[in-house]
């Protein structure tokens, strides 16, 4: 029996509820089917322009890449090396790119200015040198009063910073802007110098390095020096700045210049004692050091130029033109104030003078002690009339006059002692009028030796004129006696009219010596030693007109060089002369001569000699001022010489041909009876034609005669006659003058204007003259027949084939010029009555036909068939 099977286990109805999965190692598990999918599938969304590269494109960049408002914004960065950086940056780019400025130069300075009390000194000084090299240099005057204001509020501010260099840094920047726009100064004058007192009262302890007090000293000289009687005004920049308040429209929101400087006048007054106590302290470690201190020097310096100009400007509104200025300051009494500082002056100074070192000094150190000891006697002069009799100035006089005599304890050079001088020579006319005679005498032979031993291109040599001008046309406050200066202004004079002849070479020197010489010239009058040796200066005139090479030819001189108005100033002297010299006369014609002289000049000159004759008195003989008209007509030189085709136009040297006749011949008429003047020119014109001068001048010499014959006629009813002198003379350079042209000018073509034109202007003075003496005529016709006469005679010197050409042509222009008599419907009749001499010349061109020595061409004998056929016209007319 099998056996029975295991009962079966019963299997549970329904699912699983957790199915046991198994995972093999390293196998990724799979995600939850409940979990969410956070991954995000999207396209790339490409937008144009949107990188910060693209954004710069067009903009101006630095180095770095940045543009100019980045690099402005980086500059107020709180890292200071970034802010540095930045201002770097901006430098680098407008240096690249000056159009950034000009466009943006508003912003650019309203962001700036931030910096000038930045606490790191890289930053400050970054940025003096971006507004000192760029900036300022980069912008327009237009824009002056807004760059001004923009800065001035930031700069008065860091002047009040804690820290002692920021306020010389800005100090530095007040410098800065004042170089620049010089007029601003008034606008904050009170306040800039009200901040340089307090900076030097309070804060003395801190220049004990002297770099910035230098620094300070700087500022404040150059503020200074701004302030009237010292600045220098520029006549072209006040008329840009009133030109430019018209076109705006704008009425100065700024104080005019006299408001300002009434305003510091108090406050200038206080800073003298204040320079005076810090000079004082550097005195004697200056003197005891062993070597050569710069900067102390430069303080030092700095100081006294600083009291100078104080001085100056104090006394300038208080004692110049501006005492109403100064009324408005009631309570002070400005003659108390000089004697009080005169006297302090005088304690603090005068005891020291001359500085001398202790020990030896380097050659750089001996020029400051002598430029300190000059400054320190400028002082003095300035004071000199409040000073104290006792004080004994004699210290000063004699370093004034070894500073005239270029004496002194350096081996300087000459430049560096004239510059030293120059601040000096002003006070010599106010010395020599008021010190003793034995000063008087030394501070003159000093004076004289350094004006006449200095170089004519020097600087001392041109501040010696005025100086001059003082002592030889004096005030009646300074009135020299006579004896004591003569000597010395002969000498003056004689060393002024050698300068004349260097003036092309120093023109401003040169302007000067003609001004001064015109003022001697008017003031001498009263001094006949002095206008005796006036006279002389016409020698040293002559060559400055022209100027004699060693070959013996001339050439223009340095006057014609000279600018209008010292032409002007140079003609009005020869007013002055008692007596205009001959030759200095013939120097003057030469110049008029001259091509590259300009035509007004040669206007002037001809109306300044005219004046001549007529001044009170008359410095001119009338013969002298005939021939120097005639002179002019007869060799003045016209180009193209060339007279055909005439026009008065054609060139400058003809019109201003033209306008030399016209004015001679004007002039001429006025100087009255009219046959005297032509018993006076004919010799002049006479002896000029006889030189045979060009065409055109002949021309004019003949036109000349035939006008004063017409206005003696019309004031005496009476043909003038002309006499046989004349007569004699004309007869034989007219013909030649006539055969020249019939040589330069077509035959006569009614047809042809411009020929017809040309030959009536240059034979018509002939005609007039003509008709005025038929001797004349006669003998100019015979003249011309002789002429064919000569021609047939045999020459060894020309081939046949050239002296054949030769006759057929005199034949061809002497018929030229007898046709050309015979168109003229006026002259017909005078010439029927030389019926004679016509047909003389016409035999004689007929002999020249048949004869047998003379070898005709085919054109020849054409040219002589021709003439013959035409004198026969002419006859036939004529009967």
């Amino acid at each position: 029996m099998a056996p029975s099977k295991a009962p079966s286990k019963k299997q549970k109805k329904g699912g699983i509820d957790f199915k046991k999965i198994k995972r093999k190692i390293g196998r990724k598990l799979p995600p939850a089917k409940n979990a969410t999918n956070t991954e995000i599938k999207s396209k790339a969304i490409i937008l144009p322009e949107q990188s910060v590269a693209a954004d710069k494109v067009g903009l101006a960049v630095n180095k770095r890449g940045l543009t100019l408002k980045e690099l402005l914004q980086q500059s107020s960065h709180r890292n200071a090396k970034v802010r540095k950086d930045a201002l770097m940056g901006i430098r680098d780019l407008l240096l690249a790119n000056p159009l950034e400025l000009s466009l943006h130069k508003y912003a650019v300075i309203e962001k700036l200015r931030e910096r000038v009390g930045d606490d790191d000194k890289a930053v400050r000084e970054t940025l003096y040198q971006l507004f000192k090299s760029v900036i300022f240099p980069g912008c327009n005057e237009e824009y002056e009063g807004m760059f001004v204001s923009l800065l001035m509020t930031y700069i008065f501010h860091a002047m009040t910073n804690f820290a002692v260099e920021v306020r010389v840094t800005a100090f530095r920047f007040l410098e800065l802007v004042v170089q620049h726009y010089p007029d601003s100064l008034f606008q904050y004058a009170e306040k800039i110098f009200h901040n340089y007192g307090d900076m030097l009262q309070m804060n003395k302890f801190y220049f004990q390095e002297k770099g910035k007090l230098k620094t300070i000293l700087s500022g404040l000289l150059h503020c200074l020096s701004l302030l009237p009687p010292n600045k220098e005004k520029d006549a072209s920049a006040e008329k840009k700045v009133v030109e430019r308040r018209v076109l705006h429209a704008l009425e100065p929101d700024t104080s005019t210049e006299s408001d300002g400087c009434s305003a510091i006048i108090p406050i200038v007054k206080d800073l003298v004692p204040i320079l005076l106590n810090y000079f004082e302290e550097y005195i004697p470690s200056v003197k005891a050091a062993p070597l050569y201190d710069a900067q102390s020097f430069d303080c030092m310096l700095c100081l006294l130029q600083s009291i100078n100009l104080s001085i100056k400007f104090y006394l300038c509104f208080t004692y110049g033109d501006n005492l109403k200025l100064w009324s408005s300051y009631k309570g002070l009494d400005a003659n108390v104030w000089a004697k009080t500082i005169s006297t302090v002056i005088s304690k603090k100074l005068i005891v020291v003078f001359p500085l001398n070192p202790v020990h030896r000094v380097s050659e750089k150190g001996a020029e400051m002690y002598y430029t300190l000891n000059s400054t320190i006697t400028e002082i003095f002069l300035y004071l000199s009339e409040w000073i104290s009799p006792a004080v004994s100035l004699e210290h000063l006089f004699e370093f004034i006059e070894s500073a005239l005599l270029g004496k002194s304890d350096t081996r300087s050079a000459k430049s560096v002692q004239e510059k030293i001088l120059l601040p000096l020579l002003p006070f010599i006319p106010q010395l020599v009028s008021q010190l003793s005679s034995d000063w008087k005498s030394r501070l003159l032979k000093a004076f004289t030796k350094a004006f006449t031993e200095c170089k004519p291109q020097s600087s001392l040599k041109l501040a010696c004129i005025p100086i001059i001008e003082q002592m030889i046309c004096p005030t009646e406050a300074m009135v020299y006696l006579v004896p004591d200066i003569l000597d010395h202004q002969i000498s003056w004079m004689r060393e002024l009219s050698e300068l004349l002849l260097l003036c092309e070479n120093n023109q401003s020197c040169g302007e000067a010596v003609v001004r001064l010489l015109r003022h001697i010239a008017v003031s001498c009058g009263k001094n006949p030693s002095l206008a005796c040796e006036f006279e002389f200066i016409q020698y040293s005139l002559r060559e400055l007109y022209i100027t004699r090479l060693d070959d013996g030819s001339i050439c223009s001189g340095p006057f014609v060089r000279l600018p209008s108005e010292t032409q002007m100033c140079v003609l009005a002297i020869n007013q002055w002369f008692h007596s205009l010299d001959p030759p200095l006369l013939s120097s003057i014609t030469q110049c008029c001569l001259c091509p590259d002289l300009n035509p007004r000049t040669l206007s002037d000159i001809i109306d300044n000699i005219r004046e001549c004759y007529y001044v009170a008195g008359g410095n001119l003989d009338i013969s002298h001022f005939l021939k120097f008209l005639v002179t002019l007509q007869a060799e003045f030189r016209v180009s193209p010489e060339n007279i055909f085709p005439f026009r008065w136009n054609d060139s400058n040297s003809r019109s201003t041909f033209k306008l030399v006749c016209s004015k001679t011949l004007s002039y001429i008429k006025a100087l009255g009876d009219n046959s005297i003047l032509l018993w006076i020119v004919e010799d002049v014109i006479l002896e000029k034609m006889s030189a045979k001068p060009p065409l055109y001048n002949f021309c004019a010499m003949l036109w000349l005669l035939v006008e004063l014959m017409n206005l003696e006629t019309t004031k005496r009813n009476v043909p003038a006659k002309l006499s046989p002198h004349i007569v004699t003379s004309l007869g034989n350079l007219l013909p030649g003058y006539l055969m020249d042209l019939a040589h330069c000018i077509p035959k006569h073509d009614d047809e042809n204007s411009m020929t017809v034109n040309t030959w009536r202007h240059f034979i018509s003075p002939c005609i007039s003259l003509f008709c005025r003496n038929q001797n004349l005529l006669h003998h100019t016709l015979t003249t011309l027949a002789s002429l064919i006469t000569e021609t047939c005679q045999p020459h060894t010197s020309l081939d046949r084939m050239q002296y054949a050409t030769e006759v057929s042509n005199t034949v061809d222009e002497v018929v030229s010029i007898l046709h050309v008599m015979h168109v003229c419907h006026t002259f017909q009749k005078i010439l029927s009555s030389f019926k004679e001499d016509v047909n003389h010349i016409l035999q004689k061109i007929v002999c020249l036909q048949s004869s047998k020595e003379i070898d005709l061409s085919l054109e020849g004998k054409q040219k002589v068939q021709s003439a013959i056929h035409q004198v026969e016209e002419i006859l036939s007319s004529l009967n």
